[in-house]
């Protein structure tokens, strides 16, 4: 398996708002191949907003990170101070510890 982590502060909208935006994309995300899960992170006191997304595998992650949605990211002006962190899952701990 292979972890994401995306972060990134808002700019201009309000956690309502980006709530809201979150709802109406989640299904798009649902859809993306390889993906087991999106975890999705708000920590209003810091401004700092994201997602831990886990794959089925190195190329799954790498299939999303080329796409649209991947890309729509970057171009979104409400997303600033965005880090991409992407990690290999260490599968013998992981497993004690409740990861399959």
């Amino acid at each position: 398996m292979h972890i994401l982590i995306i972060n990134f502060n808002l700019k201009d909208l309000a956690r309502p708002e980006y709530e809201a935006v979150c709802d109406e994309v989640s299904e798009a995300f649902a859809a993306v191949p390889g993906l087991v899960s999106k975890k999705w992170l708000a920590n209003e006191e810091t401004n700092t907003y994201g997602g831990v997304y886990m794959f089925n595998d190195h190329q799954a992650m790498l299939d999303y990170k080329d796409s649209e949605l991947f890309k729509s990211l970057g171009e979104n002006p409400a997303f600033d101070n965005i880090r991409i962190t992407d990690f290999e899952l260490l599968a013998g701990p992981s497993k004690i510890t409740g990861v399959s």
